[in-house]
């Protein structure tokens, strides 16, 4: 089976493309990258899946940051997903691949609904604020890959995982998701001695954050057998913290002495959002990494990098 990942320099693609190695070492994975292609490019996208010949799509490439990144510049996490999502479908679609995994996100899901969430609640209320333009993109892929399955007999189906943290992720500040950033900033203070580290909003909002090379290792494990997938299928390890605890388990890792001053004045996002994981966990999805142990592994991976280094 020859298999085409995007995104594949990214946290999620990275890990991808590390398990496949391992779990399918007869399957054909080609990487695309950005010399490949500029996926926001229709043409350019399409002459590349043509001459790859895929048997399946895992794509993985999207704009991605943190709240702080979407609040100050949110026209590219709309306009860009848009673009990039429209190239890979309508090749997709055009040259007749039949298997297709979108990786969409848990913001595709209203700010204001029950909780844990299930599938579905997409599209059931207005969406959180600073996530609005990136959650639009994301929900406008997964239905053209809803209409596509059902249109052409496809098997594209999307996955909503719940937020990533792990290995290769972005550390740099003002990017970086939760677990990123109160692992840069958190080093950042240690390393120069200060006293304190400051958090957006009072600590109290609860997210759910699931270790990426779990999400990984299952995903893998699925391609060529989408169809026995829903449309949307949800992915969380089944556990949230608040954010002051996710600081908290920073902390611990790292080795920080200092305390956490909480500014209240910045936005902390949707009080919580915890998926409910039970169709995929039918289907086999077990994560088992507990947070302290992915923390230390992310937390280890940061101090190789020039990121690491500078502070």
């Amino acid at each position: 089976m020859r298999v085409l990942l995007t995104g594949g320099a990214g946290m999620l693609g990275s890990s991808i493309a590390a398990d496949w190695r391992v779990q399918r070492p007869l399957d054909e994975l080609i990487v695309a990258t950005r010399q490949d292609a500029d996926l926001r490019d229709r043409a350019k996208t399409r002459d590349f899946f043509a001459a790859s010949r895929p048997d399946a799509i895992i794509h993985a490439a999207a704009k991605v940051g943190g709240i702080q990144a979407k609040i100050a510049q949110p026209t590219p996490y709309l306009l860009d997903n848009l673009l990039l999502d429209s190239s890979v479908l309508s090749a997709a679609i055009e040259l007749k691949i039949p298997e297709l995994l979108y990786v969409s996100s848990a913001a595709i899901y209203p700010a204001e609904v029950r909780q844990p969430i299930v599938e579905s609640d997409l599209l059931g209320g207005p969406l959180e604020a600073a996530n609005e333009g990136y959650s639009l993109a994301k929900i406008a892929a997964g239905k053209v890959c809803e209409y596509a399955s059902r249109q052409f007999g496809f098997h594209y189906r999307v996955v909503a995982p719940s937020n990533l943290y792990g290995p290769n992720d972005d550390y740099s500040l003002g990017h970086g998701h939760l677990v990123a950033a109160s692992i840069a900033k958190i080093h950042a203070a240690m390393v120069v001695g200060a006293p304190t580290v400051e958090v957006w909003g009072d600590g109290t909002a609860r997210r759910e954050f699931t270790y990426v090379n779990d999400l990984a290792q299952w995903l893998v494990s699925q391609i060529g057998s989408l169809k026995d997938w829903p449309a949307v299928l949800n992915l969380g390890c089944g556990t949230d913290h608040s954010i002051a605890e996710y600081y908290e388990a920073a902390k611990a890792v790292i080795g920080y002495t200092g305390s956490f001053v909480f500014d209240t004045t910045k936005p902390s996002g949707v009080p919580q959002r915890l998926l409910d994981s039970t169709l995929a966990r039918a289907l086999g999805w077990n994560p088992t990494t507990l947070l302290e142990n992915g923390m230390a592994a992310s937390y280890a991976k940061f101090l190789t990098s020039p990121l690491a280094e500078r502070r």
